[in-house]
């Protein structure tokens, strides 16, 4: 079976197309969870650094030969970037970040613990509900034959009373 191709064209207003790009954006992955998003989200975030910082360097290493002309708004900027970098060497910010770091992955081993911890509850509780699924109809056969046998042991109690009034009586 061959499929025919039928020429169409759908039009829309600019502020429509515009919406509907911002609805596309929002949508999310649900498969997806947020720390995995989160993760994507910085590790495309430092690529992009990447590649801007060898786009800076390119540029300075053509200006340094000659290829290019200095473009002082471009130097300026620059100058303004390398100005803002905190200052690294400076014990009480490496402390903050060891800190900071640390408090995190606290967290997560935290997290990661009870979430196993959880997990071998279900398990037991899984376990335990399966024991008690087996032994069920076990227990109440024997719960049924032990009033089967105790009612059984009563009438047996009641016939030999009767018996022994009517010794008495006799």
């Amino acid at each position: 079976m061959q499929f025919q191709h039928i020429p169409s064209e759908i039009g829309a207003v600019e502020a429509e197309e515009v919406g509907v790009e911002h609805l596309l954006r929002d949508i999310h992955d649900t498969s997806i969870s947020t720390v995995a998003s989160n993760v994507n989200a910085k590790l495309l975030s430092l690529k992009s650094l990447v590649a801007h910082l060898k786009e800076m360097h390119e540029y300075l290493s053509n200006v340094c030969e000659g290829k290019l002309p200095i473009n002082h708004v471009i130097v300026n900027q620059l100058q303004d970037i390398f100005n803002l970098l905190p200052n690294t060497s400076v014990e009480e910010l490496v402390r903050a970040f060891a800190v900071k770091t640390n408090d995190m992955m606290l967290v997560i081993y935290l997290s990661t613990l009870i979430r196993s911890i959880i997990a071998l509850h279900n398990l037991i509780n899984n376990k335990q509900a399966l024991k008690q699924a087996e032994q069920g109809p076990k227990k109440e056969d024997e719960e049924g034959e032990k009033k089967k046998e105790e009612e059984h042991k009563e009438g047996e109690d009641k016939k030999e009373e009767k018996k022994e009034e009517e010794k008495k009586a006799n």
